[in-house]
């Protein structure tokens, strides 16, 4: 009696448990208007083209993520299993199995069992599992088991009715309903040894796990075989089965256990820590019956329900917690603390511990912000501001809705936007000590600092605002930047710090503020990185998650590349509050809040699968090949399938005929309308969060409308061939008229044409004569160079010969004639004019700049000016100006300091970019 009592106190306490909220797997729900098809679904198997196959009463409906398809059998009978080989679909029904295979974008159906007097007339069997073993399909009713080689057909008649057939070990195990379980070898039943237990059950299951084999009862729950010795499983889920009635049950490998029942929905049994999670009615599952259990190549289950189809992605790093009570309300911020969560809603402040959810005394109303500070939490709430700390809560001030709680990224104080203004908390260690900044009583929704003594608030309803303060928190001025800058939608501004710099986003329009001209200018990089965004959440330095256009993203900064993880639109889909995005990051979990609940998902850990992309094009529900040809104004529908349904599905785009936006493919569908006729062509591309590439492409001709068809074009120019002979005919009269004005025209032409060319001629003789002067001007700068250089190379060697007589005393005579041969050699005087009139034509330009510039300048500053623009050397100028080398150097001394040089200031090159 004992016992008895313990064993009920058990089941009401984990009765309990399970009907509290959970952190469960995200869960799809498919009715049967989703899918047109009926309730129930007896068998469920992934095929090699990747879609979901369904035995669905009257049905064998097809699902690739894209489209559902449903089909039915010659003969109207319910399918009752399904088994995919190969290319083929494997079917079991009333008196019928055979198998299909899709062609053209359909299923075709052939017949095994039919014209083979399988079944005899007085026999009313039905398949209800097909299975392969050694190469042959087995079709197993309830009373006979039907063997089939490809070719012909083997019956085996059994001597008892049976649940279902099992391959355990390469062996086909027979489960009798009364007489226990047997193995098949050939023809004949042995019954296996020590399971005597397992009589008189109905056997819906039995795995092999780890060495292990689990029998599976439809009532007296699961029995072990450990090493030849059977036993009840010794585990308290196991008495909870037994009243939940096993329909069900499949190993995963990540040694966990999936159990369908018939009234509580699927037990998720965890062998690593002894856990389980019941997921039925109550929290997320349509439906508490399962009729049958598949896997996809995601590992993630596809139950068939007594009414509908459901799709679990128990391997995702995706959770889901969600009250559908309504005592939680609308979650506005979460986080995590240890094994525990603490959620900011519109009904006050909430913790999930143990797997129950408790309202937290006193916290009733509005909770809109959770900050973690150190290992405290501050609750920004409606009646104030609340500290959670060591499991203790407690009220810190009354200051009236705290939207947000901000660490200055400059010190160790942080500032907290309310309902009446911006609060300074001085230093977190002194809670006590706080300052509430005058000047600003506005409900102020976002606030942030990255500057001593400057604050940047964002007002809830529109316009931000600086606020400037001195080092004692005293108000100096408040500045409203977006009405200085001339911003005139400010409406719902949003204040994002990256990397120590305060971003605005302002009506999906990036800002910062430059602190030099005191207005607010488009930031070049967010703008063109993050378009159409209309709300952002920091996670950390280097992670934010944006929402752009309805869909949510993870964005991974790496150095100035931008790396995007998209979050599927299935998870959140219709949950997100408007204007209050909330993450919080705990190592590499993440949570976000949602209107029911929260989500937690942990981006690292969703590996993508290898991508097997197909893409089916339907025009008129009929498949086209690559390069077809379709009718003028009908709808194509594209269909990218993936094959994959859960949280590796990839993140897919398109872009057709090579325009440059790229296109999200929503729910893997392409609708193309209203196509101009001519060739089209799609690309399909994939993003792995970096870039795009190109995975696929379809080309298609459209054909032109019937309008312009050949014979509505021959009667269109037959038409138009009649008007135009009526309108000659019409206006043959005027024809002479015309001509005669036409010549008239022509004549007064010509006329324009002749003076045109005398114009142009006239214009190139002015270019001819402009271009020898060029040439002259050419010519004289030869001869000034050429000049310069001879006169330069006379001077010296008149200087070198004038050296040398003057050393040598003793010729007298010979000194006299030399001296006056170097006389007959001298320049003369108008060799000099010539030069220096060439030489100031030359520069003509440069002498006048330099004259207005410097007018204080001497003709002679103004010739060495000129030989220092011409690139000469002091000892080549010194002839030149008939003075010594040391004279040259002295004169460009004194030029230097008329021109104000500076001591490091290159004078020809000074003199060369005048």
């Amino acid at each position: 009696m004992k016992s008895n009592l313990l064993k009920l106190f058990f089941l009401l306490f984990i009765t309990f448990q399970i009907q509290a909220q959970e952190l469960l797997p995200f869960v799809e729900n498919y009715n049967k208007s989703s899918y047109e098809g009926d309730n129930q679904t007896w068998s469920v198997a992934q095929g090699n083209d990747n879609a979901m196959y369904f035995a669905n009463n009257h049905y064998l409906v097809r699902y690739n993520g894209v489209v559902w398809e449903k089909y039915t059998l010659p003969n109207k009978t319910i399918i009752r299993s399904i088994m995919v080989d190969g290319d083929k679909v494997y079917s079991g029904s009333y008196k019928e199995f055979g198998y299909w295979y899709r062609q053209d974008g359909k299923m075709k159906y052939v017949s095994v069992s039919k014209n083979r007097g399988v079944f005899d007339e007085n026999e009313n069997e039905e398949v209800w599992k097909i299975f392969k073993l050694n190469d042959l399909i087995y079709f197993q009713s309830f009373n006979q088991i039907f063997i089939y080689d490809g070719k012909s057909i083997q019956k085996t008649k059994l001597p008892f009715l049976i649940s279902y057939c099992f391959i355990v070990d390469n062996q086909l195990l027979v489960a009798s309903v009364e007489h226990g379980v047997f193995v098949l070898n050939g023809n004949k039943l042995n019954p296996v040894k020590g399971w005597g237990a397992i009589k008189n059950n109905v056997i819906h299951a039995i795995e092999k796990h780890r060495n292990k084999t689990y029998i599976f009862t439809h009532k007296k729950g699961i029995f072990v075989d450990d090493r030849g010795i059977l036993t009840a499983w010794n585990n308290p889920l196991n008495e909870v089965l037994k009243n939940a009635n096993i329909n069900v049950a499949r190993f995963l490998k990540n040694n966990k256990l999936i159990i369908g029942t018939a009234g509580e929905g699927i037990y998720m049994f965890d062998f690593n820590d002894n856990s389980f999670k019941n997921i039925n009615r109550k929290n997320v599952l349509m439906n508490n019956s399962i009729l049958s259990i598949g896997l996809d190549k995601e590992d993630d289950l596809w139950l068939g329900l007594d009414n509908g189809i459901a799709h679990i992605e128990v391997t995702s790093p995706v959770s889901i917690f969600y009250d559908n009570s309504g005592v939680l309300g609308s979650v506005y911020s979460v986080v995590n603390i240890d094994k525990e969560y603490l959620m900011a809603s519109n009904h006050g402040v909430f913790k999930y511990a143990d797997k129950k959810l408790s309202l937290i005394p006193n916290s009733q109303g509005q909770a809109w912000n959770i900050s973690k500070v150190d290992n405290r939490y501050f609750i920004g709430h409606n009646e104030g501001t609340f500290l959670y700390e060591n499991g203790k809560f407690s009220k810190l001030n009354t200051i009236n809705g705290g939207w947000n709680f901000t660490k200055s990224s400059i010190g160790n104080s942080y500032f907290q936007a309310t309902y009446s203004g911006v609060v300074v908390y001085k230093d977190s260690n002194n809670l006590e000590e706080k300052v509430v900044l005058k000047g600003l009583m506005k409900p102020i929704k976002y606030v942030a600092q990255n500057k001593k003594n400057e604050v940047w608030a964002a007002d809830n309803y529109r316009g931000l605002y600086r606020i400037l303060y001195n080092n004692n928190y005293e108000t100096e001025k408040v500045e409203n930047v977006t009405q200085h800058s001339k911003i005139g939608n400010d409406f719902g501004v949003k204040i994002f710090e990256f990397r120590n710099e305060i971003l605005f986003l302002i009506n999906k329009t990036w800002y910062t503020y430059n602190s030099i001209t005191n207005q607010l200018e488009n930031n070049e990089l967010f703008n063109y990185n993050f378009k159409n965004i209309s709300d952002v959440a920091a996670i950390d330095e280097n992670h934010f998650i944006l929402l752009q256009d309805g869909l949510l993203y993870h964005i991974y900064a790496n150095g100035n590349k931008f790396i995007w993880n998209s979050i599927q639109e299935k998870y959140y889909k219709g949950k997100i509050i408007n204007e209050n995005l909330n993450i919080f990051k705990d190592k590499n979990n993440y949570l976000l809040n949602l209107d029911d609940g929260f989500i937690s998902f942990k981006l690292k850990e969703i590996n993508k699968l290898k991508l097997d992309l197909k893409v089916e094009v339907f025009n008129d529900e009929n498949l086209i090949e690559n390069n077809s040809r379709i009718n003028y104004n009908s709808e194509l529908r594209i269909n990218v399938i993936s094959g994959l349904f859960g949280a590796t599905k990839p993140n897919l785009f398109y872009k057709i005929n090579d325009e440059n936006n790229f296109r999200s493919i929503k729910d893997g569908l392409i609708v193309l309308n209203n196509l101009n006729s001519g060739s089209h062509n799609i690309e399909i591309y994939n993003h792995d969060g970096l870039s795009y590439s190109k995975i696929s492409s379809f080309n298609f001709f459209v054909a032109k409308p019937w309008y312009f068809s050949f014979w509505m074009l021959l009667l269109y120019l037959s038409f138009i061939a009649g008007v135009l002979y009526v309108y000659y005919r019409w206006n043959k009269m005027r024809y002479l008229q015309k001509l005669e004005l036409r010549e008239e025209e022509l004549r007064h032409q010509k006329e324009i044409l002749e003076m045109e060319l005398k114009a142009e001629h006239d214009l190139n003789s002015q270019e001819y004569q402009k271009h020898i002067l060029e040439l002259e001007l050419q010519t004289k700068s030869s001869e000034v160079a050429g000049k310069s250089l001879s006169i330069a190379k006379q001077g010296e060697m008149i200087e070198k010969i004038q050296s040398i007589l003057d050393s040598e005393t003793d010729f007298n005579k010979l000194k006299s004639e030399i001296k006056k041969a170097i006389k007959i050699n001298a320049v003369n005087k108008h060799e000099w004019e010539i030069f220096e009139n060439n030489l100031n034509q030359i520069h003509n330009e440069f002498v006048t700049n330099l004259s207005q510039k410097y007018p204080n300048l001497t003709s002679k500053d103004i010739k060495l000016c000129i030989y220092l623009k011409m690139n000469l050397s002091s000892k080549e100028i010194a002839p030149l100006l008939n003075i010594s080398f040391r004279g040259v150097e002295l004169h460009r001394y004194r030029l230097r300091k008329k021109l104000n040089l500076v001591q490091d200031e290159n004078l020809s090159n000074f003199l060369l970019n005048l």
